[in-house]
């Protein structure tokens, strides 16, 4: 990674990318600073506590939803429309057409995705507004004031899915997935300090330190190992027959990564057991917030195994749906036909079809244990461990490390452009 930092470093193009790709994050990150005004943060802190779906928010926006700063709900109602209309184009007929019409076809599904971004920021910045004021962390409940905050919420999210695009034209990498990555790294430093101060106030010791971190840098390589894991399906195309020559056919892959949906069935699988929750801070003292979200036997109370076995299940189920929902394997095998293409052993047509999803059916379940681990990783260390108040998570290492890895392979692939600019040159 640093070898090809330090090669583009060298290119003038990418270098101006990649200052322009460091400032523009500097100059993002100031803006978490700012903060809305007249929200109790001690008890908005309360909310994030727990690893819920709060604290997911928390995590991915660095901290700024706890802090209530401008850029609160991030770009989450970005993410949201984003998956929405992914699964849409699946659904809906004319959707799917237009992203069969190239370029044209794909801006036009982002620009949709634009404005379903800025109605989710609308619904979201309402919600949270509700969210907080019954929770008592609001101290002005005017309509002026909901009024403003609705507002501020909605535009500083607006403004971030028109700052992503900006980073995706002009810099290094995917842009909104560079928001997420600084976000979660700058909670790094903090989950240090919290881990010191445990220490320094006698409520670990050396050893339980030293096994925290050991725990750490097993799972950080765990999660890199995965990430790079892939299936990869076999293809072999035909030979041509040219002037009387017979030249052989081109080997090649499909690869299928293991964790190309498990961050999205991680958040599909939160949003749903939190739900409840979140319903019930509306109504605190309720019968529904009593059974259903308290009971003893409920799957929807956080911290109890049946809350662990309900989400691993989910989570498990989610990236099975959604690599179902985004992969088209009937397609695939029709485009590898077209190419004169096929996999080895494999005749052509249906049966092709019917073993590329037996192949992503094995991927996805894998994909969803993995992802069901890493995300109960918290739950676990926070139920049986004196670090119950310290931020581990492995959800943001595998969302770090994804983005890293890709932002490398584009650098990556813009050396070996330039590379053979020049060569032609």
């Amino acid at each position: 990674m640093l070898s090809t930092l330090r090669n583009a470093w060298k290119v003038p193009d990418l270098r101006k990318r990649l200052l322009f790709t460091f400032f523009m994050l500097v100059l993002f990150r100031m803006g978490n600073f700012i903060l809305v005004p007249g929200v109790d943060q001690e008890r908005l802190k309360a909310l994030t506590q727990g690893g819920n779906l709060f604290g997911f928010y928390d995590l991915i926006s660095g901290g700024a939803f706890s802090s209530f700063s401008i850029f609160a709900m991030g770009v989450v109602p970005y993410i949201n429309s984003s998956i929405i209309f992914q699964l849409l184009t699946v659904a809906l007929p004319s959707l799917e057409q237009l992203s069969k019409e190239g370029e044209e076809g794909r801006k036009k599904i982002q620009q949709y995705t634009r404005y379903g971004a800025v109605i989710f920021g609308v619904l979201q910045a309402f919600s949270t507004y509700a969210i907080i004021s019954t929770a008592g962390a609001l101290q002005d409940h005017s309509k002026l004031n909901m009024f403003l905050v609705i507002l501020t919420l909605t535009t500083a999210s607006t403004f971030l899915m028109w700052f992503g695009d900006k980073l995706t034209e002009n810099g290094i990498g995917n842009g909104i997935s560079l928001i997420i990555f600084v976000n979660i790294i700058s909670r790094f430093p903090g989950t240090i300090s919290q881990v010191a101060a445990l220490q320094k106030a006698d409520q670990v010791n050396f050893i339980q330190v030293l096994m925290f971190i050991i725990i750490a840098a097993a799972l950080f390589v765990f999660v890199v190992i995965m990430s790079l894991a892939e299936r990869r399906v076999p293809i072999q195309y035909a030979g041509k027959n040219v002037g009387g020559k017979v030249y052989k056919g081109q080997s090649t892959h499909i690869p299928i990564s293991i964790t190309s949906s498990s961050v999205i069935g991680i958040i599909f699988a939160m949003s749903v057991m939190n739900f409840p929750a979140t319903i019930g801070q509306f109504w605190p003292n309720s019968s529904f917030s009593k059974y259903v979200i308290a009971g003893r036997f409920s799957p929807f109370k956080n911290g109890s195994w049946q809350y662990a076995v309900m989400y691993f299940i989910l989570i498990i189920f989610f990236t099975w749906f959604y690599t179902e929902v985004t992969f088209k394997p009937d397609e695939m095998a029709e485009n590898m036909h077209k190419s004169s293409g096929f996999i080895p052993g494999i005749r052509p047509g249906e049966p092709t079809s019917d073993f590329i999803g037996k192949v992503l059916t094995r991927v996805a379940v894998m994909g969803g244990i993995f992802a069901g681990i890493i995300a109960l990783l918290p739950i676990i260390i926070a139920s049986n461990t004196a670090f119950k108040g310290v931020y581990f998570g492995g959800t943001s290492l595998l969302i770090v490390i994804g983005v890293a890895l890709e932002s490398v392979r584009q650098i990556e692939s813009q050396l070996v452009m330039r590379h053979y600019q020049g060569f032609l040159k």
